[in-house]
């Protein structure tokens, strides 16, 4: 089967580059598949899970948003932030979606409610993402 080479990265590291046989991730306008020999593309990415399988290995994470570019022989992620789905501290991300939720109930401006709306999806992604891959290996 075809791969092609996937660059996961934000401004602090390399998250992942590796060969891979799809790539599902949450675009703006809904769930992206990108396999080898895709159309070239550029799209803005919501916070969510990307997943990454090379045949039976699957790479779960929870990015924040970003930009993803399908070129001929790569795709490359620009992540605000990735985290792998294992690294993932439940409880944390379930302190950060309450501040969070307390920040936009108090929030008067619509730069502070944006804000914590943004903080809001990104624990609801980490939360779901570490949800998701506890579930997979109980299966």
């Amino acid at each position: 089967m075809a791969t092609v080479k996937l660059d996961i990265v934000t401004a602090e590291k390399i998250v992942y580059s590796g060969n891979v046989d799809i790539v599902l991730a949450p675009g703006h306008e809904g769930r992206l598949g990108i396999m080898p020999h895709h159309a070239p593309l550029m799209t803005t990415l919501d916070a969510g899970e990307l997943i990454a399988r090379q045949g039976a290995e699957e790479y779960c994470m929870a990015i924040s948003g970003g930009f993803l570019e399908v070129l001929p022989d790569r795709i490359i992620v620009l992540a605000d932030s990735a985290e792998r789905a294992e690294e993932i501290d439940i409880a944390r991300a379930e302190e950060a979606k309450k501040r969070a939720q307390e920040k936009l109930a108090h929030s008067t401006t619509q730069g502070e409610s944006a804000t914590a709306e943004a903080a809001l999806r990104r624990a609801i992604a980490r939360i779901e993402v570490a949800s998701n891959i506890k579930r997979r290996k109980k299966i």
